[in-house]
């Protein structure tokens, strides 16, 4: 498992992908019937349109993005072994495979939330969702590689934004308990506008999040024209505004023109207090 940039990867982020390898690996075995191992190929996985991406927003103890991206084929079996089908794999994936795969993500995820909250400092919570390519480069990235049991390959990468990776480093300020407390530091100095004025122009996604909700995967299945999914968010409930899976501010939902917009009523402060 190597960074986008060649480089080792640190402590932190190698025990974070060890973690999902191996709830992957034990989800993986359930549905396949005997025990799954993964390789980790030092090329990177080749993309294609027809890939599937899905994205993980952390939440509770960090903070952050990472992506799931499968080809077509591999996100195809391994929605047939999770639904028992035993057919041939049909040239795309169906709307039906592609809700099953994002259910088995999802248990993935939970596994992983589980496996990841001591190292964490507390509680995680992983959101997954079908997603195109996303627009952050990644700070570090892997590749999960098996085949079934009549060979087909199945890949899994998984990239990380730099967003997450920055909250998977220690805390620079934390101290063994018997170390003294360190003298206080001076206060640093105010930036200056012209530390700001070359970040002025870098572009950022930022999204909206009326609500949220967990589903049966047998609900997911039977959802049809028509059909209204109630989500944890009451009506007069504020929206969040999120950069790169934080919550940066929140607001009231407008029209502008003919398309949604966000009146910011609160935005959050980014530093925790003291």
């Amino acid at each position: 498992m190597t960074e986008a940039t060649g480089k080792p990867l640190n402590p932190e982020l190698k025990a974070w992908f060890e973690a999902w390898a191996t709830c992957t690996q034990m989800v993986l075995s359930q549905i396949f019937g005997h025990p799954v191992t993964f390789e980790t190929p030092s090329e990177a996985l080749p993309g294609a349109d027809s890939d599937l991406w899905y994205t993980v927003v952390a939440g509770g103890a960090l903070r952050g993005e990472m992506t799931l991206r499968l080809p077509a084929a591999s996100g195809t079996r391994l929605a047939q072994k999770f639904l028992q089908e035993t057919e041939p794999p049909p040239a795309e994936p169906s709307t039906e495979h592609k809700e099953a795969l994002e259910e088995l993500l999802r248990q993935i995820a939970g596994q992983a939330a589980t496996a990841l909250a001591s190292a964490a400092g507390g509680e995680v919570q992983f959101h997954v969702a079908a997603s195109a390519a996303p627009s952050w480069a990644a700070s570090a990235t892997t590749c999960l590689y098996t085949r079934d049991e009549a060979g087909t390959p199945v890949t899994i990468e998984i990239q990380i934004s730099v967003a997450l990776a920055a909250a998977l480093q220690p805390r620079a300020d934390a101290q063994p308990a018997s170390a003294p407390p360190p003298a206080p530091a001076p206060p640093p100095p105010p930036p200056t506008a012209a530390s700001y004025e070359r970040l002025r122009d870098v572009i950022l996604d930022v999204k909206l999040r009326f609500g949220s909700r967990r589903m049966l995967l047998r609900d997911v299945l039977a959802l049809s024209a028509g059909v209204v999914v109630e989500l944890d968010n009451n009506l007069n409930s504020p929206v969040d505004l999120l950069l790169d899976g934080r919550v940066v501010a929140q607001g009231e939902v407008v029209v502008v023109d003919g398309n949604y917009g966000l009146r910011v009523t609160q935005v959050l402060d980014s530093v925790p207090p003291s």
